[in-house]
């Protein structure tokens, strides 16, 4: 096998649960966008504190991709922090990764899943229905109050029952 194919089935993206030594490259991911006002920001150690609910995809040298599951309550879990570098986007990636959720999702029992976004035809496109934000349960705006702009939220709101 030549070095050139080598390098390029090393470079295939990995999907896969984040663990501890990922923070630091899901802060610098996320973030990013958070700076272009794409998503809530999150801190390094919230992300450390919350490790269990990202996935992340990897190529050889980083992290290119990240989502993650939020348990709510019994029934409600939420899919936040859906990022894909720039370089890696419209390649699937994000989907996967949201699906990744889904599918761990309805392991634990969740029947309803629910994200805050920009894109809610990316959502849509999984099979997410865009639904009033006010029906969401109240328990769900903790995260809200951390935004710059609440409560004139502009973001959708799409659901997906499993």
């Amino acid at each position: 096998m030549t070095s050139k194919k080598k390098s390029a089935i090393k470079d295939l993206p990995v999907f896969r649960k984040a663990s501890m030594k990922d923070a630091k490259g899901i802060h610098s991911l996320v973030n990013t966008f958070a700076r272009k006002d794409d998503m809530l920001p999150r801190s390094l150690n919230e992300i450390y504190e919350n490790i269990r609910d990202f996935y992340v995809c990897t190529n050889s040298r980083s992290i290119i991709g990240t989502a993650a599951l939020h348990l709510l309550w019994d029934d409600l879990a939420e899919i936040r922090s859906v990022s894909v570098s720039k370089n890696y986007q419209r390649r699937g990636i994000g989907k996967k990764l949201i699906r990744n959720c889904l599918n761990e999702a309805k392991k634990l029992g969740v029947s309803k899943v629910f994200a805050l976004t920009y894109r809610a035809g990316y959502f849509k496109e999984l099979g997410f229905n865009e639904i009033d934000k006010n029906s969401l349960p109240h328990k769900i705006w903790g995260e809200c109050l951390k935004c710059h702009k609440f409560p004139d939220c502009d973001e959708s709101a799409v659901l997906k029952k499993l």
